[in-house]
């Protein structure tokens, strides 16, 4: 079995996608989606369910205020 790296196939691509991903962002034509649980004594819960696919987007555990 062997792992897939992005960036070893389309590294030479990154840079485009990151200029067009960043104006898409901006005008509103992609929306970015995150599952958000609080609390640091919520995170192997929060694993769980991420490993069973209980969640959307990216799974972010947030543990203080910003």
């Amino acid at each position: 079995m062997q792992g897939f790296v992005i960036l070893d196939h389309y590294g030479e691509r990154f840079e485009a996608f990151r200029r067009d991903m960043d104006a898409w962002v901006k005008a509103g034509r992609m929306t970015l989606r995150e599952d958000r649980v609080e609390g640091l004594e919520n995170a192997p819960a929060a694993f769980i369910g991420l490993l069973q696919g209980r969640n959307f987007g990216k799974r972010v555990v947030g543990v203080a205020e910003a």
